[in-house]
Parts: structure tokens; sequence; C-alpha cells
């Protein structure tokens, strides 16, 4: 099996890409930690692997990123392998159900799946995300405030003013 990789530079920071023949399997927002969580992800998931820097098989992913980027893409549509728990999967599929430029609490998002109590465990669940912002995690906050976020507060700062910016954008275009 062959693990392609490749990095793209978008107007809020290099987002690195990860994937599988069955789809996008690891986003890592920023250059620190890229060269990390590959070799873990590959260590926990597909120990065998061959690691290729190339963009084949990303170039779907890299063209809607890009799109992203430009203000015109409101939701992903990628195929992905995501690899987690039965209730992480519920979790990161709720979160795609978020939309654009709107957040939900941990507590709303616990409540949507329907556990209530739940929120500490949705905050886990959305703390493993292997494709942070195409799993828009970044638009759930604490009810206090932004709350964490595995890519760090600022990437979460800036991927929440982007889809803002983009949505001023558009009521400007259409207003």
């Amino acid at each position: 099996m062959a693990i392609h990789t490749s990095a793209v530079e978008l107007s809020f920071g290099k987002v690195h890409l990860v994937c599988t023949a069955s789809g996008l399997c690891l986003t890592v927002l920023g250059s620190e930690r890229a060269q990390g969580q590959l070799v873990a992800w590959k260590e926990r998931h597909e120990p065998d692997a061959q690691v290729i820097e190339t963009t084949a098989g990303l170039e779907e992913v890299i063209e809607q990123l890009e799109a992203y980027d430009a203000g015109s893409l409101r939701e992903f549509d990628l195929a992905l392998d995501l690899r987690g728990t039965p209730f992480q999967l519920r979790v990161w599929g709720e979160l795609q159900r978020i939309p654009h430029g709107e957040v939900r609490t941990y507590g709303e998002m616990a409540a949507s799946l329907g556990q209530p109590g739940a929120s500490r465990a949705v905050g886990g669940a959305n703390g493993r995300n292997p494709v942070p912002l195409i799993v828009p995690c970044h638009r759930v906050v604490a009810s206090i405030g932004l709350g964490g976020f595995t890519g760090g507060l600022e990437w979460k700062e800036r991927l929440l003013a982007h889809e803002n910016n983009a949505m001023d954008r558009e009521n400007t275009l259409t207003g």
C-alpha cells in the first residue's frame, strides 16, 4: 500500500495532506507537527505502507481547499478514509453538518448526537479528528469561549475569521 502526501499553501497557512487509495486520511495544519503526525498515523494504521511525496490522488483535495480559501466553496465533498471508534465517527459525521460560518458548542453537539451529557466525550472526539478543516472541528466552541483545538487556538481563530470574512464578502455581493 502507498500513502501519498503533499502540502498546499493557503492564505491562512500551510496544510499538509495525506491520502490512501480510499481517500484523505490526515490533514495537518502548519508545518511544525506534520512529519510527526504522519509517522504516528502510519505506525498506528498502515505500518507497512510506503510514503510517497506527490500530489497524485490529492488533486481534488487541493482544488477544493483552494476554492475554500478563495471563499467560493462552503462544503467539502471528498472521499475520506477516517479511522476511529464508532463514537468518534458519529461525532465527525455530525461535524460535517455544521454549516460554513456557523459554530456549535460541545454541549449542542452532544445533544444533537442524542447524548446531552457527553460534551467532554465530544471534545475528546474533536481532538482526535484526523482531518481538521475538512471535517470542521474548528466550528465547535466551548460554552465559555473558543475551547481547544489540536492545531492550536491561533489556527482555530484564523479558520473562523476566514469563514466569517467569506460570509461577509458574500453578503456584500448579494446585499
